[in-house]
């Protein structure tokens, strides 16, 4: 397959990922939305809007392994417990939506969340490496 084929599939990927990601935000505020999927749809929205990961990408492979497989994940399984009624409805405003905002929205509390996950973490293995 060509690169310029490859390409124009994952740009295509990555918009798919992206409308299917505000549907999920628009969902998380439907009041038709069973609480489960409203909170999971919340923290896969959050995340995947954060401008921080929680494997940094610079990581080899695992940096991506968010990117590429988490997120998705997530999507998915958030989807499927959303009535589809209310997925349609949704599908419709996120659409709405992306025609008129070029800027992707930014959740800066999910970043200070995983800021702080971070630093936990290092004050964890601080505490257990350190000798004493």
């Amino acid at each position: 397959m060509p690169a310029m084929a490859v390409g124009a599939r994952l740009r295509q990927w990555a918009r798919g990922l992206k409308a299917s990601l505000l549907m999920l935000w628009f969902c998380s505020r439907h009041p038709g939305t069973p609480w489960s999927a409203r909170l999971l749809a919340a923290l896969v929205v959050a995340y995947a809007f954060s401008p921080i990961d929680l494997i940094p990408d610079f990581i080899p492979v695992l940096g991506y392994v968010d990117d590429v497989l988490l997120v998705p994940l997530g999507i998915w399984l958030t989807l499927r417990m959303i009535p589809p009624a209310v997925k349609d409805e949704c599908r419709g405003r996120a659409q709405a939506w992306q025609a008129t905002h070029a800027k992707r929205p930014r959740n800066r509390a999910a970043a200070v969340v995983i800021v702080l996950v971070w630093v936990l973490l290092a004050w964890l293995a601080w505490r257990w490496l350190a000798p004493g």
